[in-house]
């Protein structure tokens, strides 16, 4: 069988996503640092890997693989994971939880968009933490009612980790590093307790890969 390589970068939440999911699955995979920091995405090398220059980049079972929702899929669908449920309308439920991270914060907290807002201010590194906090905040209290629909018990719908833990943890790190208060998120808060005892997650932590 051949390796499985992750070309991520250590605060990339796409990446931490797909680390949680390996441990979760039990896969051994070799971590090779992409530092957006530095523009490794846009190098030669990586772009072949991903043209849109972006990570992670998975490369299992003879495949190479983008788009961390995509590739959870993948991994869901052959380790059988059971990251989400098989009813067709709790299915979607769950999946709308997930996206409203993924989907919906993510994008306009990404790198190059918060470096090109930010380039527009007068203080760029005001903006960018105001920036964060204009998106991260009002997301998360979306997604602390939208976990009133399903029982934490511990995560967020139900007793094993699934999508929407998956989602929920690199945005709650996220949250943390530009001082969102979330202090009044309880089930959100709750969730975060129990990932944070399961390895799986706390193997995944930016602070354990950082290179």
């Amino acid at each position: 069988m051949s390796e499985t390589i992750l070309f991520d970068y250590w605060r990339s939440s796409a990446s931490y996503r797909l680390r949680i999911a390996l441990n979760l699955a039990g896969i051994p995979y070799r971590a090779v640092s992409i530092d957006l920091v530095k523009g490794e995405q846009k190098s030669p090398e990586h772009l072949e890997r991903n043209p849109q220059g972006l990570v992670p980049v998975l490369e299992i079972d003879e495949h190479r693989m983008t788009q961390s929702l995509a590739i959870l899929e993948y991994l869901d669908t052959t380790r059988d994971m059971g990251l989400l449920p098989t009813d067709p309308a709790q299915r979607a439920r769950v999946q709308a939880l997930a996206h409203s991270i993924a989907v919906d914060i993510h994008p306009v907290c990404n790198l190059q968009v918060v470096g090109f807002a930010a380039s527009k201010s007068d203080t760029p590194a005001e903006a960018r933490v105001d920036w964060m906090k204009r998106f991260i905040r009002p997301g998360l209290q979306a997604f602390e009612v939208m976990l009133d629909d399903f029982d934490q018990s511990p995560y967020c719908v139900g007793k094993t980790p699934g999508l929407a833990d998956i989602c929920l943890m690199p945005q709650i790190y996220n949250a943390r590093r530009w001082e969102v208060d979330i202090s009044d998120l309880p089930r959100l808060l709750a969730v975060e307790a129990a990932c944070a005892e399961n390895p799986a997650f706390a193997a995944a932590y930016p602070d354990q890969v950082q290179p």
